[in-house]
């Protein structure tokens, strides 16, 4: 549990100092973003259990609880200072965490521990890379590994920053790089060319998501939904891109539709994906389109709600994708905080998956897919 301070500062950022707590490691990990830091949970567990428990000790922490300068000191003191290896990834470049970068810059210097400091909106950033004291090369590595995401490529990062500081570590195995768009299940991954297998004489349910949440491994919902599908008698295929506007992967999914001819789409994407020529790739089926909202807050704050969804997901999910005409069936999901973990004293937050809700979701869209049939 985060320990508050009582006492509160007049500060810049106005922020409430916090006490993380957290034991020394190896390696230490920092990002403003859920999706990178649940990515490196991730890779750290595939790479704990490939190595039979024998893998660096990793610590991480998102930076909005280091926002104030007391909470920054208090964790270099007690989790910092003590690692071998750093990486930090910053969003909006070096004033969204300038003292925090400055102080863990010092205590890099003066420890020896390999500093490696990335930018984490897909831009080069001379001035957050001035920060690190690693070669060229392998803060590039790093950061290419980084912009990659998923669970294989936070491994490789991992063993790459450990080789970095001395610490071993073996080769990582797998594929580091997910494609920009793709099919995926549980059990085959990510592939890009559907079997025979695929289609039989049952409706087919296609499922529409982002790549993102691929790449921060927080799939829950999307195994939930399809698990329901198929227990309706229904196939379920899902499929990634990182947005339906863009080009190439509109044309994909177009292409797709018309491949596996589905008896309706779900889409978990967001705002309206209709082109200048007023349409949406995923009319071209001609089929219902069931949009579903992955909401960006807890259930509790939902059920408390008169409105339900906040205004921020009623637009995303709701109201901008009816202008595309689709179906607005419910929400799937909720962000919520899971068990924290005990190896790595860290508590991820991510989509977990309303099974009532996703219940009632593919009973309407089996209601929708019968009528056709009348």
């Amino acid at each position: 549990m985060h320990i508050i301070f009582r006492e509160k500062q007049s500060i810049e950022e106005a922020e409430t100092p916090i006490d993380l707590d957290q034991t020394p490691s190896d390696i230490v990990f920092l990002s403003f973003s859920d999706s990178d830091l649940n990515a490196f949970v991730s890779g750290w567990k595939r790479a704990f259990k490939l190595s039979k428990g024998n893998f660096p000790s990793l610590r991480l922490a998102n930076l909005q609880n280091l926002k104030h300068p007391l909470s920054v000191d208090t964790y270099i003191e007690k989790t910092l200072s003590k690692a071998k290896a750093v990486i930090i990834r910053v969003i909006g470049g070096v004033p969204y965490w300038e003292y925090g970068l400055n102080q863990v810059q010092l205590v890099a210097e003066k420890k020896n521990i390999a500093l490696a400091v990335l930018p984490a909106d897909g831009r080069d950033d001379e001035k957050l890379s001035d920060y690190s004291n690693i070669p060229d090369s392998t803060l590039k590595i790093l950061n290419n590994l980084c912009n990659a995401g998923g669970v294989v490529a936070a491994h490789a990062a991992l063993s790459q920053i450990a080789i970095t500081a001395g610490i071993y570590s073996s080769i990582v195995e797998g594929d580091k790089y997910i494609p920009k768009f793709g099919f995926w299940s549980p059990k085959e991954g990510v592939f890009r060319e559907i079997s025979k297998c695929k289609f039989t004489k049952r409706p087919l349910v296609l499922i529409v998501f982002y790549k993102s949440f691929i790449t921060s491994d927080d799939l829950n919902p999307i195994v939930t939904l399809r698990e329901e599908i198929q227990k309706n008698n229904l196939v379920a295929l899902s499929c990634f891109l990182p947005s339906l506007k863009e080009p190439e992967s509109s044309k994909w999914i177009q292409q797709v539709i018309k491949k596996v001819k589905p008896s309706a789409i779900v889409n978990a994407t967001s705002f309206s994906s209709k082109g200048a020529d007023g349409l949406s790739p995923l009319d071209i089926g001609n089929v219902p389109v069931f949009q579903i909202s992955l909401s960006t807050n807890k259930r509790s704050l939902w059920k408390k709600e008169n409105t339900g969804l906040s205004p921020t997901d009623m637009v995303m999910h709701v109201a901008l994708p009816e202008i595309d005409g689709r179906l607005f069936v419910g929400v799937a999901s909720f962000k919520e905080k899971y068990k924290k973990n005990k190896f790595l004293e860290f508590t991820q937050i991510k989509h977990k998956s309303d099974k009532e809700r996703i219940v009632s979701i593919v009973k309407k869209i089996k209601g929708w897919i019968r009528l056709q049939k009348i």
